[in-house]
Formats: structure tokens, sequence, C-alpha cells
């Protein structure tokens, strides 16, 4: 079987990933336009999101590849963004990533695949769907990536919230992980 069309957009947003890593490290304050070719990447490898989920649902194109390089390409995009902001982030005139939040998104990202991999070796199924929580914490964390190529004062509000719904997304990822092992 050939990639499905969803699965060409999963691909494009991962390969976006390394752009997007290029593009903020060779950031500085010099070169301050780069900031938003890394949120023109940014967005449009999110946006993508969208899209890779709707051409699978509506094209009845949900595959099992599709299933493992969707979320592997949000968790590459969103901890890329996160690591690189907070390594350039000194050089950024207003709003810089506290080291909290970026430890946080990144240990509910690796949570998150141990978890995945337990339930692979226990069932030999693919973990569940995104949850709620799960997709509220992902957009917040977009928002907040977003916010600081922007340099918006406002998105400091926002960490908080992330942490809050970071926290709550794994808590609700481990109770159903242990739901589904005990059977």
């Amino acid at each position: 079987m050939s990639l499905t069309l969803a699965n060409k957009i999963t691909i494009c947003r991962i390969l976006a990933v390394p752009f997007l890593i290029g593009i903020v490290l060779y950031y500085s304050p010099e070169k301050d336009h780069l900031r938003y070719w890394a949120l023109g990447i940014f967005v449009l490898a999110a946006g993508l999101d969208f899209f890779d989920g709707y051409f699978a649902r509506t094209r009845n194109e949900k595959t099992r590849a599709g299933a493992i390089l969707d979320p592997l390409a949000d968790k590459l995009l969103l901890i890329s963004a996160f690591i690189c902001l907070y390594k350039v982030g000194v050089d950024f005139p207003v709003v810089r990533f506290p080291i909290w939040l970026v430890v946080a998104v990144i240990s509910r990202d690796i949570i998150l695949l141990t978890g995945s991999l337990l339930l692979y070796m226990v069932h030999r199924r693919l973990p569940m769907e995104a949850t709620t929580w799960g997709k509220v914490s992902t957009f917040l964390q977009v928002l907040v990536v977003i916010g600081m190529f922007l340099q918006w004062k406002i998105s400091v509000y926002v960490w908080p919230m992330v942490l809050v719904f970071v926290l709550i997304s794994v808590v609700d990822y481990i109770r159903k992980g242990i739901k589904m092992i005990n059977g």
C-alpha cells in the first residue's frame, strides 16, 4: 500500500522540524527576522496537524503508520520548539522561557512515550487515542510557542495553565493506561 495523503502530510510535518531547529538556533538579535521565519514553519507544521487528521478521517485513511507518526510529529515539533526557544530565549528582547516549563513539557512526552511502549509490550497494540486533556495541553503548548516567537508578554500568563494541563493530561493518560494494562 502506498502512502496516504494523511501520511504524506504527517511526514512533511516531521521534515519541517530540522528546518525549525536550524532557523531558531541561528537566531540572534541582529537577525530578528528569523523569528518570523521560524514562526511560519511552526504554524504551518502545527496547522497541518489538523489536515492530516481531517484527511485520515474523511477519506478513510486511518493507518497504523499514521497512528504512530502523527503523535510523533506533534512531540518532535513541540519538544524541539521548547528546547530551542529556551536556548535562544536569552537573546529575546522581552519574554524568556522558564526552564520549569520546558522540563514539564518534555517530561510529559517522555512519560507518554514510556507508557505507550509499555502498553505495546503488554497488549501488542497501539496505545489509546489522544484525550481531551491531552488535546487542550497540546493546544496551549502551541499557543505558548507562538507567543514566544511573537514576544507577547501575555504568554507568561499562559505558562501556569500549560503546566496545569500538562499535569492533568499526564495523570489522565496514566490512569487510562493502568486501566488498559489491567484489562
